[in-house]
């Protein structure tokens, strides 16, 4: 009897585990890591703080007070006040909205379409394919960085335009990475299944297959957010980016670099959040990489 109960709880406890969803599955793998939940939590706070700073910060982000500008830490400004005394924690707050949204739209932008030409090249292959990959030949072909440089000096400044550039440098990764799954699974039964009754290619791409292969890409985004924050800091710096005064990270650095060695808090906080946001995903993008595949886990 109690060999009985056994088998029967074992039994149950299998259907219990086949029944999860992926998804579920994923979920519970990322609760149990220590490296997800610290960084997943740091990124919320960021963005919860962005999306609250018009209520949080104590002073107007673009009020000029010159009789205290240059001033250091201190508790009437936590982070000290700018060259024309803008104080630097109301900025950095506020200015989470511009690079949290350049890091965000910029990756959504990219792996949208990406994901669209790295699908229809995999799936249908020939002449469709030759034409997506050479045009994707022509994007690899410059560095990302240098490409979107190249993208920004020929648009312009601003926030749009920065998007703009960092989208384009992102896009031939992803479509590759996309086109590649697809080819390891387009001759799949359960591929083969679908054609056999009747669904569209449409269908068949984005409600069979797609779902199926999505995961190493999801994992790239995120790594990749963390990436384009460096890079739009980058740009922004040389003065290609987002262009004081706006409160973005890479912008108060640009309008600080004069100020490295009398006034280094002026450029040590905005650096810091920008390292803490690059950390933090970086460590859930390892995380949710080991929670999807644990076979890649080190």
């Amino acid at each position: 009897m109690a060999e009985y109960l056994t088998k029967a709880a074992l039994l149950k406890q299998t259907k219990s585990v086949k029944s999860q969803g992926a998804f579920a599955i994923c979920v519970r793998r990322l609760m149990k890591n220590k490296s997800a939940i610290i960084g997943v939590s740091i990124f919320l706070v960021l963005i919860i703080m962005a999306i609250l700073a018009p209520w949080i910060i104590p002073y107007d982000y673009k009020a000029i007070n010159i009789m205290e500008a240059y001033q250091g830490p201190s508790l009437a400004h936590w982070f000290g006040t700018d060259d024309v005394g803008r104080d630097i924690f109301s900025r950095i707050i506020y200015g989470g909205r511009y690079s949290l949204s350049l890091g965000v739209s910029t990756v959504c932008i990219s792996v949208v379409i990406g994901v669209v030409l790295g699908s229809v090249a995999g799936y249908f292959g020939g002449g469709i394919e030759m034409l997506i990959m050479r045009f994707l030949d022509i994007l690899s072909s410059i560095p990302g960085m240098l490409l979107s440089i190249t993208v920004s000096a020929v648009l312009g400044t601003g926030f749009g335009n920065t998007i703009l550039a960092l989208s384009i440098g992102g896009i031939s990764g992803y479509a590759r990475l996309i086109r590649a799954e697809f080819m390891s699974v387009r001759e799949k039964e359960f591929v083969e299944a679908a054609h056999a009754t009747n669904c569209s290619n449409t269908r068949i791409i984005f409600r069979h297959i797609l779902p199926n292969v999505i995961s190493p890409i999801i994992v790239s985004a995120t790594m990749q957010c963390a990436n384009t924050l460096l890079v739009a800091a980058a740009l922004s710096y040389i003065g290609l980016g987002v262009q004081p005064p706006e409160p973005e990270w890479g912008a108060m650095l640009a309008g600080a670099k004069n100020y490295v060695r009398s006034y280094p808090h002026m450029l040590v906080f905005p650096g810091l959040f920008i390292m803490i946001i690059v950390v933090s995903l970086n460590m859930f993008g390892d995380a949710l990489r080991d929670a999807l595949d644990p076979k890649l886990k080190h």
